[in-house]
């Protein structure tokens, strides 16, 4: 039985054939250490079989939900990415190449899960922040910018003085 992500290879001809994918938290609560939780994302996988090799050409678009990195609240960040993969027929699995897969010829599927679950994750921006509104004005949890106003410092910044010395062999003054 082919699995939720799984696409069947056995009798495909040489040809060029389209899957869509609906992908939820189901998948992320596969992986414990998922740093998803819950997302919503729509794959359209277009596969080309040649006689040498597969080819898979995914495009992920949704949208994750995560942590605010400046005031701690989740929400949801628009996510999308287009990659390819090569599929070839071997002796046995072998995956060294992130773009690049080699599979047993006995295999009569692929699932797509674990790529699914890469690709979404490693299009994931560094910094995630709430996206400001029409205004330009942050629509980040008002509370949490107010604590973090009241806890900069303003005015003079303050030196250590044991460091003074460091600095100008550094050069940093």
């Amino acid at each position: 039985m082919p699995g939720l992500y799984s696409i069947p290879l056995a009798g495909l001809k040489e040809a060029r054939y389209t899957y869509d994918f609906q992908i939820g938290n189901h998948l992320f609560g596969l992986y414990e250490e998922s740093e998803i939780k819950k997302g919503e994302f729509r794959a359209v996988v277009v596969l080309q079989k040649c006689s040498t090799h597969i080819e898979f050409d995914i495009v992920i678009n949704g949208k994750a939900e995560v942590i605010c990195d400046r005031c701690l609240e989740p929400f949801y960040m628009p996510v999308s990415t287009a990659k390819r993969l090569f599929v070839r027929q071997g002796s046995e699995w072998e995956e060294s190449d992130p773009d690049m897969i080699t599979m047993p010829m006995d295999e009569n599927e692929i699932d797509l899960s674990q790529f699914f679950y890469d690709y979404i994750h490693l299009a994931l921006p560094i910094k995630r922040i709430h996206p400001d509104d029409a205004d330009g004005n942050s629509t980040c949890n008002p509370d949490m910018i107010r604590r973090l106003n009241d806890l900069l410092v303003h005015g003079e910044v303050q030196t250590d003085p044991r460091w003074d010395d460091l600095k100008k062999l550094t050069g940093y003054n």
